[in-house]
């Protein structure tokens, strides 16, 4: 009895099994054929209403054409540092109080930290520092992270630490070199950034002392095993001779090479970097300005199209929303 019982237990889940598959596939078949009904009744509906909405893209680009002759125009110019006394998120926090001043139209204070009389300042619509990206980690600058969206857990794209880029948008690019040479000021004159600047610089000196030193002294030592190598060395018959012990000369070279390498290194941080920040890519006068019709048709086309077509649609539903109403 038991047995008839299992029987008709395990009959019974494969006939649930089977009818839930087949429920599935109605239920995917029917959202397959009323999506490609949707799909086939909009491209229809558009057809149908090409002159409308055609009109709507017409009136949309005449828009933009319009604002663009009317408003003001402002150009956006970048201009690359690099950051030697400190990481650039230090540089990038410090910098961004720049924007804080420009959003909130704060131009005494703005005119005070760049030292940049009022009246060219009102040129200046905003600066911003932002990140550096180096893309696969190779230490080469691939892109500018402008949106702020970079992921700091990506260990193979990273940010990097020695370099930022900070973006002007202007009303007029003429006084660009004036604004580089403000920002310029405003960062040299922190007192804190000029502390950590010299101690940077000094202890470069001091290493730099020190490599020297133990250049000399390998030198040395490279001098005494050659000599002792040499010694080493006996005739046999023939005028021949052999090594009574394996030759270490060439290991002190490396050790040499090494330190020569890390010395001109430091020294180039004393020559070349000796400031706070040093200036990789200057500001570039714009070709055009920023705002033409693509700037605003990328917004007002859209929007034209999109009021059109939800009019249409109300339009040609009309009854039935009627009804709806109606009956609610």
């Amino acid at each position: 009895m038991s047995e008839n019982t299992s029987k008709e237990n395990v009959s019974n889940d494969e006939i649930d099994l089977v009818d839930l598959f087949r429920r599935m596939g109605k239920t995917i078949t029917r959202w397959t054929n009323a999506v490609g009904r949707a799909i086939i009744i909009s491209i229809v509906f558009l057809i149908r209403k090409w002159l409308p909405l055609g009109l709507s893209l017409i009136l949309g680009a005449c828009v933009s054409l319009f604002l663009k002759t009317t408003a003001e125009s402002f150009f956006t110019s970048d201009i690359i540092l690099r950051s030697n006394a400190v990481p650039s998120a230090d540089l990038i926090d410090y910098i961004n109080k720049l924007h804080t001043f420009c959003s909130e139209n704060n131009t005494p204070v703005l005119s005070d930290a760049l030292s940049i009389p009022q009246e060219s300042l009102d040129n200046v619509l905003d600066i911003s520092a932002f990140w550096v990206i180096d893309k696969s980690n190779d230490e080469i600058p691939d892109y500018v992270d402008y949106r702020n969206n970079h992921n700091v857990y990506d260990t193979i794209n990273v940010r990097m630490n020695d370099r930022l880029d900070i973006r002007t948008i202007v009303k007029s690019p003429q006084e660009l070199s004036l604004l580089r040479d403000g920002l310029i000021k405003f960062i040299e004159k922190d007192t804190l950034l000029q502390l950590l600047n010299r101690l940077r610089l000094k202890q470069n000196k001091e290493l730099i002392t020190r490599m020297d030193y133990d250049i000399l002294q390998l030198d040395s030592l490279q001098k005494v095993k050659y000599f002792e190598e040499t010694r080493s060395r006996q005739p046999q018959q023939g005028g021949q001779m052999i090594f009574l012990q394996e030759q270490n000369t060439q290991l002190v070279y490396s050790d040499i090479y090494t330190l020569y390498s890390k010395k001109q290194a430091l020294e180039s941080q004393q020559d070349i970097y000796y400031e706070i920040v040093t200036v990789l890519s200057d500001f570039s006068i714009p070709a055009k300005r920023d705002n033409g019709v693509l700037y605003y048709g990328k917004k007002v086309v859209p929007l034209f199209f999109f009021i059109t077509l939800l009019l249409l649609i109300l339009i040609s539903n009309r009854k039935r929303l009627i009804e709806v109403f109606r009956k609610y």
